[in-house]
């Protein structure tokens, strides 16, 4: 199974709250990522045991520059960034190198997935 892991105590916030469904990873990582996979999503630094969250489904993986990220990329992210040179920022601080607009990322989109429906009683049966 793979795992789109979260270090940042703020994302984990984020994705315990169910705020953040997108996340922006630097460089082209699609590959790893193929659309329509399903992964762990977890929380946990690097070199220390991992918290799996909740399992997810890809929705989308897109393989774009930093400068044509758009709003709803941006918001899906973070809800608290408001433009692309504040991720570059925030980017920054996290990778401890410059940023660029022309750099490449991939945005995916995540959504739950839930077990539920196996719960559910059968409404076509009555």
């Amino acid at each position: 199974m793979m795992a789109l892991n979260f270090q940042a105590a703020k994302h984990k916030k984020m994705i315990m709250e169910r705020t953040k469904n997108c996340t922006v990873r630097l460089g082209d990582v699609s590959k790893l990522y193929p659309e329509g996979s399903i992964v762990w999503i977890t929380s946990g630094k690097k070199g220390e045991p991992k918290h799996r969250i909740y399992t997810a489904y890809l929705d989308k993986v897109r393989v774009k520059t930093m400068g044509t990220l758009t709003s709803a990329d941006l918001g899906h992210q973070n809800p608290e960034i408001n433009s692309r040179e504040e991720l570059i920022a925030d980017f920054e601080r996290i990778y401890k190198r410059r940023i660029l607009m022309e750099d490449t990322v991939t945005v995916i989109y995540f959504s739950e997935v839930h077990n539920d429906l196996n719960d559910e009683k059968d409404d076509s049966a009555e």
